[in-house]
């Protein structure tokens, strides 16, 4: 098993990527903090896991409130002693709104969950990865934050902030044995789209040029595979990056 002993928090992990992501962990030896806002859907993931074989703690975390991410990084290590490795998936979607229709209310909430709250469970587990000498993070970007036609601009800029922060988070803590890349999902079947308020027509007539040429849609698996490659000694010379899984979506925008 790729991550046998390993401790990991997974964000955003009562369903979709987050979900596909905590279970293949655990199957590969992870002890996992499954972390959600809905705490139901996240106690559900962790007793399946723990009933197949493997070791889960459920946690309600509402990741736009820092006392909520400072607790589900304080429960790893009380439950199961440290932390290595920690995935910021969760995320909402804006309603494809141009910055002429942006409102500040929703910027300010995409950002505290898309992008602070990235950095502040970052900023959580680096002083327990420094002490350790190693740890993994893998930051959920999307390929909205690698160009401008995927969604819309508060989402878009909330991305591209992730990327950068994540090159940022790599080189700066090369040389302390931590790594931190970034996965950049094209369309994934997930339920992201129940966060979309306000759907603008203009922005999405837009983004339908992108939309058009996309291959296709892809499995949560699909990404989790990504995030246990990222996770593993397999990518020990990976860092700073950001591993695009789009079915080839972005060769074309």
């Amino acid at each position: 098993m790729e991550l046998t002993d390993k401790v990991s928090v997974v964000t955003g992990a009562a369903s979709g990527m987050g979900k596909a992501i905590a279970e293949l962990y655990a199957k590969e030896g992870a002890k996992v903090i499954v972390a959600d806002l809905n705490f139901e859907g996240a106690e559900t993931v962790a007793k399946t896991i723990n009933e197949n074989g493997g070791q889960a703690k459920a946690v309600k975390v509402n990741v736009a409130e820092l006392a909520d991410i400072e607790n589900m990084i304080d429960t790893a290590v009380k439950e199961y002693g440290t932390l290595d490795i920690l995935v910021n998936n969760a995320g909402i979607m804006d309603g494809m709104q141009a910055v002429g229709d942006v409102e500040d209310e929703r910027w300010d909430l995409i950002f505290d969950i898309n992008t602070k709250a990235v950095m502040r469970a970052m900023r959580k587990a680096i002083p327990i990865f420094e002490e350790k000498g190693n740890g993994v993070i893998i930051n959920t970007a999307s390929t909205g934050g690698l160009n401008g036609a995927h969604a819309g601009a508060a989402y878009v800029a909330s991305k591209h902030a992730v990327v950068g922060l994540t090159k940022n988070t790599g080189f700066m803590y090369a040389k302390k044995g931590i790594r931190c890349n970034a996965i950049a999902p094209g369309g994934v079947a997930t339920n992201i789209t129940a966060s979309v308020q306000g759907f603008n027509e203009f922005g999405a007539s837009r983004t339908q040029v992108a939309q058009a040429v996309m291959p296709r849609v892809g499995q949560p698996e699909e990404i989790a595979q990504v995030a246990l490659f990222l996770a593993s000694d397999d990518s020990s010379f990976v860092n700073g990056t950001v591993i695009t899984a789009d079915a080839g979506w972005t060769a074309a925008f």
